[in-house]
């Protein structure tokens, strides 16, 4: 495994080493021993999540708050998405700022992403397959997010608005700034 850091702090690519032969392919997607000696963090997975998304579905961006919040280690395995996330550390020299990295069934990387940031994805394919680790469970009450077409954020989602699906819920996300308004980052 190899691990490259981000410019956000504490958010790391995970580029795993892929055997291949006649039979096809074999990866170690995750060892904690290797992580944990590689980034001195200790991370304790306790729930993986999976869906699945056609081109277009936009999911994000979302954050669970308080003693809620999540460190999340992302990839795809089937499809391609670009996945986001948004530093919302105020103490963090990277706060407000995000990175993007496009995860696929051909690099197999992966995205490490500690708590106090907030994640989205958008699938580039049909039939993307999306998994992610999260070290603490999920809890509804905890749930916020940050609409996806934020004006101060102005990321790049790699498709045009016309050609993108998302919930209901995705669609009436406040802005960061009302966000921090109210206090609630």
């Amino acid at each position: 495994m190899e691990i490259e850091s981000t410019y956000l702090e504490g958010c790391f690519i995970i580029k795993p080493k892929v055997f291949e032969d006649e039979r096809g392919s074999f990866l170690e997607s995750f060892n904690q021993e290797t992580f944990e000696k590689m980034t001195g963090l200790q991370v304790n997975f306790v729930q993986d999540n999976q869906s699945i998304s056609n081109k277009g579905v936009l999911r994000g961006l979302h954050f669970q708050k308080g003693k809620h919040a999540q460190t999340k280690l992302v990839r795809v395995i089937k499809g391609e998405a670009l996945d986001v996330v948004v530093d919302l550390r105020p103490e963090s020299k990277t706060y407000k700022k995000h990175f993007s990295i496009l995860l696929n069934d051909n690099n197999n990387n992966q995205l490490f992403i500690p708590r106090g940031f907030a994640h989205g994805f958008i699938a580039l394919r049909d039939e993307t397959v999306f998994a992610y680790k999260c070290d603490n469970y999920y809890d509804k009450g905890s749930e916020s997010g940050i609409i996806f077409n934020d004006p101060d954020l102005a990321i790049d989602w790699k498709l045009n608005i016309s050609e993108t699906q998302l919930s209901e819920r995705d669609r009436t996300l406040p802005s960061l700034k009302d966000l921090e308004k109210e206090g609630s980052i």
